[in-house]
């Protein structure tokens, strides 16, 4: 990788951060020393980028700064272009809504080597969004997640048996076939999942709940991936 393609990942992965990052964690996401992170956050700085922080402390980008739109190289296009038919094809109707407005805002500045490329992308999604009830759930869900708020909902498992169940939604994971709900049992007091295929109804509730470092997505798929 030459220094200014190195520079560019930089810039791409101080972006992406709410928060600052040390030089450490920099050196471990591009696979350079630490040396380099602070020679590159210096020709940054150089070249009028505002970074904020300093060496022991951690590295973010100023507030209210004003950088050129990124630009994506061709495989990482048609690898957008792909993740956002599955979305168009797979999630809810409005993050399927949702992708296709992106989809259409990336075409109009795309140049036209790049469209030909994603015409002629040898790998196919459909193009349509598959309407379903558990769709439709899932975007309830999802904005109760969001929201905080407790769902009633009524499951049925794999051998036909029917509970009722008030749980916290905490996010739902795409497994290539099903969609399943990862929320916080209060009747098992635990982490259970839950098929969107199989829940019968839904009911939001009038109470909210809250997270923790033990109960939220994110420690869920945490623990996930130590198994």
């Amino acid at each position: 990788m030459s220094k200014s393609e190195r520079l560019f990942e930089l810039l791409t992965l101080l972006r992406s951060k709410r928060y600052a990052v040390t030089a450490n964690a920099l050196a471990d996401e591009l696979g350079v020393s630490e040396r380099t992170i602070y020679r590159d956050v210096q020709s940054l700085l150089l070249s009028g980028v505002p970074i904020e922080g300093e060496a022991g402390v951690g590295y973010l980008l100023g507030k209210g700064s004003h950088l050129p739109p990124l630009m994506f190289t061709e495989e990482e296009m048609l690898a957008l272009e792909l993740g956002m038919k599955m979305v168009e094809a797979w999630s809810d109707k409005r993050l399927a809504s949702a992708s296709e407005s992106a989809s259409r805002k990336i075409h109009s500045i795309l140049p036209e080597h790049l469209k030909a490329q994603i015409e002629a992308f040898p790998l196919a999604v459909p193009a349509f969004h598959v309407e379903s009830d558990h769709a439709a759930r899932g975007d309830v869900l999802r904005a109760a997640a969001s929201e905080k708020s407790k769902v009633r909902i009524e499951y049925e498992t794999g051998e036909k048996v029917t509970s009722k169940r008030v749980i916290h939604p905490l996010g739902q994971v795409y497994w290539g076939k099903v969609w399943t709900l990862v929320a916080w049992c209060e009747l098992r007091d635990e982490y259970r999942n839950f098929r969107l295929d199989r829940i019968k109804s839904v009911a939001v509730l009038d109470e909210s709940f809250d997270t923790s470092a033990t109960k939220n997505f994110q420690h869920f798929m945490s623990l996930c991936c130590e198994t």
